[in-house]
């Protein structure tokens, strides 16, 4: 006898058209032991390494700032950053022992895995847009990342 999922497909049906008609890319609803998390990305390929990180909880996002002086990240408005998809964490490399996807100065082929950003539990691909040389990696093994944030320079 098959038991009965604790988690209400209306609700997430209802998440998910909230998303829809406010332009949000996700939200989550808690309450008691519950919690529905409904999320949605530009179109990435999954994949799930034999050996994946730990999975750490993912931080809370900080309460929105007054506006004021606005830091701009290196290589953001470079024509050849390549920017993240999602919110997530960053990583450079399969596994904590491997060697890392790309490197400075590492020539990439488009469509070429270059890194990956784990979010929701779910280890998401990040491939070349273009063929090209790396010229610069914006960020560290294991960084939390927004959506839109640079995270390396193809040229």
């Amino acid at each position: 006898m098959a038991t009965k999922s604790p988690i209400d497909p209306d609700l997430v049906r209802e998440l998910a058209e909230l998303l829809n008609q406010t332009d949000l890319t996700e939200i989550e609803v808690e309450k008691g032991d519950l919690r529905v998390r409904v999320a949605r990305s530009l179109a990435t390929t999954v994949h799930v390494p034999a050996a994946p990180y730990p999975v750490a909880p993912a931080p809370a996002a900080p309460a929105p700032a007054a506006p004021a002086a606005v830091e701009v990240k290196p290589g953001a408005g470079h024509p050849g950053a390549v920017t993240s998809p999602m919110v997530g964490t960053a990583y450079c490399r399969p596994s904590p022992e491997a060697k890392p996807f790309v490197e400075v100065g590492s020539i990439v082929k488009q469509g070429e895995r270059i890194l990956l950003v784990e979010a929701m539990k779910t280890f998401n691909d990040i491939v070349a847009p273009r063929a090209g040389k790396v010229t610069a990696i914006l960020v560290e093994d294991g960084q939390p990342v927004e959506y839109g944030e640079p995270l390396l320079v193809i040229e």
